[in-house]
This record gives C-alpha cells, sequence and structure tokens, in this order.
C-alpha cells in the first residue's frame, strides 16, 4: 500500500520502521529536515518537506494516490485538519489520534492490581495479561512443559528478562523478577491468578488526577462499573463541565498534584491512582507519592517515551503513552487494511517494550496450513500459536491441534516477523 505518514517523531519514525519491514511505501512529510534526514538515512522512505496541512506540500507527496494517511504529529487540531483535507484529495483512509483507546488501555488495567498490561483479543475471549513473577510464585524454576500439564488453560506466551524478550518454549522456565505474559480465556486467567495468590479483588475506588479528554473518556467507562472515583482538576472550568458531563463522579476543583490535597483525599486508601495531568514530572511525582502511601494499582500517562524508562526504578509498575497507544492503533488499522489471500489480520500488539508482538487472525478456506497437527507445521523459530478460538471457545493448542477455516488465531513472535499468518509456519516443507 502506498501510505503517507505525516509527522516524523518517535511515534511516525516507529510506524514508518514497521510499516517499510511489512513492505508497504511510505512516504514521510514533516516540517523538520533534521528528523527528514535521519528517516532518509535510516530506513526505506521517501521524504517531503512541508506542513501536512497544506494542500501543495499534500499533493506533492501524492495524496491523490494514497491508499492511507497517517497524521501523528504533536498537535491533535493539526492531524485533524491534515486527515480532512488528505480525504478530500483522494486520500482511501485517514487516521488520527485516538484519546479513547488510550482510555480502554487503562480501564484494561484496573482489573487486576498486580497486572503491568492487559490486552484483550476474540472480541475479550482471550486476555493476555502481563505481569511480574515474585520469589514466592509457585510457578518459578519448572520447566513450562511441565507448567502446561498443571495449567493446561493458560499459555506463557512472552517472557522479559533483564531487559531482553524472548518466546518461550517447553523447556524455558520461569525466574524471580521476570515479565511475563499469561493467555487464556478470562475465567482461566482470573482462576490462575487466584491459584498464584495475586490479588482478584473487584477495584471499588479510584482516584484520577487531570480533566483532559482521556480523563473524560476513563470516567464515563469506569464509572459503570460500580467504582467510586474522585477525579481532581485545577482548572475551574473543566471542572464544572465535567461535573455536569459525568454522572456518579465527584469532581473536585483542586491541585491533584499537592501533596497535602492528596492528604485530604486519603489517596493511600484508593483503589487505584491514575495521574493523567499533561505533564509527566507532575504525573511521576503523584505517582510516586501514591505508591510510597501503598496504592495498589498506580498508573500514571507519559508523553516522552524515554520517560517509560524509568518507571521501573520508581516503583511504577503501570504506564500509559498517548503516544504508543496511537502507534499500535494505527499499526493495527493499517495492517488490518492489507488484505491476505489465506488469513485476515484483526489486531496487531506490541508488548514488552515493543520486542514482542501478538497477531491474532483469522485462518481462511484454502490455507495450506490447514488440517495439519501444529506439530508437523514447522513452526519458525521464535512464534508460538498461542490460543486458537474454534466456535467462541478458547483452545491453549498443544501438538495434536489443527488450525481449521474460520479459527481466530493467536500469535506472539519477535517484532517483525510476521505479516500474515503463513508467515509463521514454513510453508514450502508444508507444500512438498
Amino acid at each position: 500500500m502506498n501510505i503517507i505518514i505525516v509527522g516524523n517523531g518517535k511515534v511516525g519514525y516507529t510506524l514508518a520502521q514497521y510499516l517499510s519491514k511489512d513492505g508497504h511505501d511510505i512516504i514521510i512529510l514533516d516540517r523538520n529536515q533534521q528528523a527528514l534526514n535521519r528517516a532518509s538515512e535510516t530506513l526505506d522512505v521517501m521524504c517531503v518537506r512541508g506542513n501536512g496541512a497544506n494542500v501543495k506540500t499534500l499533493i506533492e507527496a501524492g495524496v491523490e494516490t494514497a491508499d492511507v494517511i497517517v497524521a501523528v504529529t504533536g498537535n491533535d487540531e493539526l492531524n485533524m485538519v491534515c486527515c480532512l483535507a488528505a480525504k478530500q484529495l483522494g486520500a482511501k483512509y485517514s487516521i488520527a489520534n485516538p484519546e479513547r483507546t488510550t482510555a480502554q488501555e487503562i480501564s484494561r488495567l484496573l482489573r487486576f492490581p498486580f497486572a503491568i498490561n492487559i490486552e484483550s483479543f476474540a472480541h475479550g475471549r482471550v486476555e493476555m495479561v502481563e505481569f511480574r513473577t515474585e520469589d514466592r510464585d509457585a510457578i518459578l524454576n519448572t520447566p513450562l512443559s511441565r507448567l502446561h500439564s498443571r495449567y493446561p488453560r493458560i499459555q506463557f506466551t512472552a517472557v522479559q528478562r533483564s531487559g531482553d524478550a524472548f518466546i518461550p518454549d517447553g523447556n524455558s522456565i520461569l525466574l524471580p523478577g521476570d515479565r511475563v505474559y499469561a493467555t487464556g480465556d478470562r475465567e482461566s486467567v482470573t482462576q490462575f491468578f487466584k491459584h498464584l495468590g495475586k490479588d482478584t479483588q473487584r477495584l471499588k475506588s479510584a482516584l484520577l488526577i487531570g480533566g483532559g479528554h482521556i480523563s473524560y473518556y476513563l470516567a464515563k467507562i469506569i464509572a459503570g462499573m460500580g467504582v467510586y472515583l474522585r477525579l481532581i482538576e485545577i482548572d475551574e472550568k473543566k471542572c464544572l463541565r465535567l461535573a455536569d458531563q459525568l454522572d456518579g463522579v465527584m469532581v473536585i476543583n483542586a491541585d491533584g498534584t499537592d501533596q497535602e490535597v492528596l492528604e485530604s483525599e486519603n489517596v493511600g486508601d484508593c483503589g487505584a491512582l491514575i495521574c493523567l495531568t499533561n505533564r509527566d514530572e507532575e504525573n511521576l511525582i503523584t505517582g510516586m507519592y501514591g505508591a510510597r502511601h501503598g496504592v495498589k494499582k498506580v498508573i500514571v500517562k507519559v508523553n516522552r517515551l524515554n520517560a517509560m524508562d524509568v518507571m521501573e526504578d520508581l516503583g511504577i509498575d503501570s504506564a500509559v503513552s498517548p503516544k504508543l497507544t496511537t502507534a499500535n492503533a494505527i499499526l493495527r488499522s493499517v495492517r488490518a487494511l492489507n488484505d491476505s489471500r489465506n488469513s485476515v489480520v484483526e489486531k496487531v500488539y506490541g508488548m514488552l517494550g515493543g520486542q514482542v508482538e501478538a497477531y491474532e487472525f483469522t485462518a481462511l478456506e484454502g490455507a495450506p496450513y490447514l488440517n495439519i497437527p501444529l506439530n508437523q507445521l514447522n513452526i519458525r523459530k521464535g512464534i508460538l500459536v498461542s490460543v486458537l478460538v474454534r466456535e467462541r471457545k478458547c483452545i491453549i493448542p498443544f501438538g495434536s491441534d489443527r488450525i481449521e477455516a474460520g479459527d481466530t488465531v493467536i500469535l506472539t513472535a519477535k517484532a517483525g516477523t510476521v505479516v500474515n499468518l503463513e508467515d509463521a509456519f514454513d510453508i514450502t516443507e508444508i507444500r512438498r
């Protein structure tokens, strides 16, 4: 596909990197010549200097023949204008910044206080939950092949140890401090963590700091879940508007980053503290304060991606970046538009700092990998068939299981190694 990316910051560069590897023709449009030089020197892309909202610049970039235009500048208004102009000039699809997606990501994190990340697949039937192993966990120092017999409804799909991520096999073992993804249907995942002694109690109260768009969408989602929710916003006009728009939410006009305010709201007693101001430093400091006062679940929003690298050192496990969320959402959208003869891409999810990806495919009739036992499919190294969903039933696959037409197939693999479902297998061996 012909794809124009407007904005060559970290999100734009990351998208160009992934999408060019997928075989798409990429044009990057940006006003910063230095950023364009970097992209031109390190990626297989074309670069155009100019304003993405300018009609002449869009035409120069070939917008009339573009399949997709993606606007990821730091200015939301510019992104929207760019997308509207591109559609009028002939671009087939346009994608801009989805703040609602970030709110949905946060709402999933509130399900388990111990979870670092949670992602759902197959219309919510499958969940991947990232957690950190502890010394007392009963799953340590045991080959995964033995753990599978103990937990047949759970698949351990990805592990990160000392900063390096890998796809485990039956001989792999888990060590204290590993970041691990456990995957299965919702009920089995809940039961697994109960067995480990992790806290699976439903969230009862939450405190939101900051009253922007993400806070609004998040409040709408979790207020309907029976959670006692307070939202602190320093701007009085915003408070009045939010109080009018949000039912069942206590809106407080105060500085939520002020420790005296947090003490007066008994921050240590709330189930979750979610810091969503527009300043990374304030979110980090407020999050650290909450963690030190015993809040079970602290989530902070960071705009600068390098800030996520210091989260662990500060005692904060869960951080969300609208930029990364945007990149993942756009990557999913573009890949879903890219037709495949033997499978349909439903979802792509970046994991463990982007080192690993999870993919959701629908297997189509006539594919060469259908109805063959998985242990005969020559699955490529570093790729795991994690879950099959057939007629709404989740199957943790073993060697004798087969992929059938119409199945939802969820893979995990090292980032950039899979575009189509066929990529998981050595098709030349199958066709012999």
